[in-house]
């Protein structure tokens, strides 16, 4: 059966939004463990490659390098020795990583207040939130600039007249932008559900949360990590970035400036910065001293940046030794698609893995890939189970593959399955 990819999942009843805990959450799901069929519903974004619902100048610092001091490194195991190390603040994470994409989108709406908790409570090693400016230059957290499909703002009669058409990175979108609102207006928004039809369960939150600003989200993870006794670290992405650089709202400045003023800004800083355009990668290095992630999509897609540059390679270009070479310049790692590590054929079923994992290491690249799912639509056939695309596959022995194949974390919208794989996978390993 061919599936079609979609985006995300939920967990089976209601909590008091003050409650959002681990504790509550088992409670609630009956689970003292929760594995891969734990839940039934939702689906998440596209298994297929391709886009996702997705970084000191000058090369990192060298392989048996640890950057700066160890301030609330976490008590809690480390895990494998990573291959590469990177000379920052990431080196004294947990590896391989589990980074909640977007939060915790299976179970709760993406990019709010209520699915970044829930990742943390999870176990979440790392948040990741998408970021686009406000008309006036304030960094907020949406997937895309186009917040019709994920706030209720067709709701707002006020609004209406602000419905428009963009051309976004070469495509028309039709709805209502972030850049057109300033931060005051869009805080009368409330974030929904993006794909209520399969995450029926979601839409019990609808309403609940407001829009977050990065700075916000960058309190919320002080505060949460001082709270849980570990380091908590964002992974922010800029968005479109050609985009709003062209239209005089540059991502890159207010990033800085961002990191800067919550004390996030530096190798040791607790944020990874990621992009799909490597220009913004390039730009964000003579800004801040972070770790950077170049994302790859599709292997015949081009970045943006390049389409507009007329630089002709493509991401089956830059996985290419070489061009790993050229990525690691100006970053740290790369951000693949699963598919450019393991590749499923027309029908979905596994094939080989290609060399990535060892051609990223060789070039002192640590890789990220996205992103893992627990609903069958996106897993290959291998790992499913039953023939409902939205019911639960075997996604724990899925993200144990992609351990097992050598990656240093991985992106996911459900981090407890994730968290249960890499147990499974350190136990397999001999790390207590």
């Amino acid at each position: 059966m061919t599936y079609r990819p979609l985006d995300g999942n939920s967990p089976a009843e209601s909590a008091p939004g003050a409650e959002s805990s681990r504790r509550w959450f088992l409670r609630a799901t009956g689970a003292a463990g929760l594995g891969a069929a734990a839940f039934a519903a939702g689906a998440g974004d596209a298994f297929a490659a391709g886009d996702e619902d997705r970084p000191d100048a000058g090369r990192p610092a060298g392989d048996d390098e640890r950057g700066g001091d160890e301030r609330g490194a976490a008590a809690r195991p480390t895990g494998t020795r990573p291959p590469v190390r990177t000379g920052t603040g990431l080196d004294r994470l947990p590896h391989p990583l589990v980074i909640g994409h977007r939060g915790a989108p299976g179970y709760r709406p993406e990019e709010t207040l209520g699915s970044y908790e829930l990742a943390l409570e999870l176990g979440a090693d790392v948040i990741e939130p998408d970021l686009v400016p406000t008309k006036d230059g304030h960094l907020v957290i949406r997937h895309e600039n186009n917040i019709a499909e994920t706030t209720d703002v067709a709701d707002h009669r006020e609004f209406e007249g602000r419905k428009t058409t963009k051309s976004i990175d070469g495509q028309p979108l039709t709805g209502w932008f972030t850049e057109d609102f300033t931060l005051a207006e869009l805080k009368t928004l409330r974030a929904k559900e993006r794909l209520p039809q399969q995450r029926q369960r979601n839409t019990l939150y609808d309403g609940r949360w407001q829009i977050l600003t990065f700075r916000e989200l960058a309190d919320f993870a002080r505060k949460r990590g001082r709270e849980l006794g570990r380091e908590v670290w964002l992974y922010p992405e800029t968005k479109h970035p050609s985009y709003f650089r062209s239209i005089g709202l540059p991502l890159e400045e207010r990033l800085a400036d961002e990191l800067r003023r919550t004390g996030l800004a530096g190798r040791n800083g607790r944020a990874i910065l990621q992009s799909f355009e490597p220009s913004s990668l390039q730009r964000l290095a003579k800004l801040v001293d972070n770790p950077r992630i170049q994302l790859l999509s599709g292997a015949t897609s081009r970045p943006y940046d390049f389409v507009l540059a007329g630089d002709p390679r493509t991401v089956a270009d830059l996985v290419k030794p070489e061009g790993l070479r050229w990525i690691a310049s100006f970053a740290h790692g790369i951000g693949p698609t699963t598919q450019l590590i393991a590749p499923v054929d027309a029908d979905g079923k596994l094939q080989p893995p290609t060399t990535l994992v060892r051609d990223a290491h060789a070039a002192r690249l640590l890789l990220h890939p996205y992103t893992v799912r627990n609903e069958n639509a996106f897993l290959p056939v291998d790992y499913r189970r039953g023939t409902d695309p939205n019911a639960y596959g075997d996604a724990i022995g899925w993200a144990r593959y992609l351990f097992e194949l050598g990656v240093d974390g991985f992106f996911t919208d459900q981090t407890d399955t994730s968290i249960l794989a890499r147990q499974d996978f350190w136990a397999a390993e001999g790390v207590n």
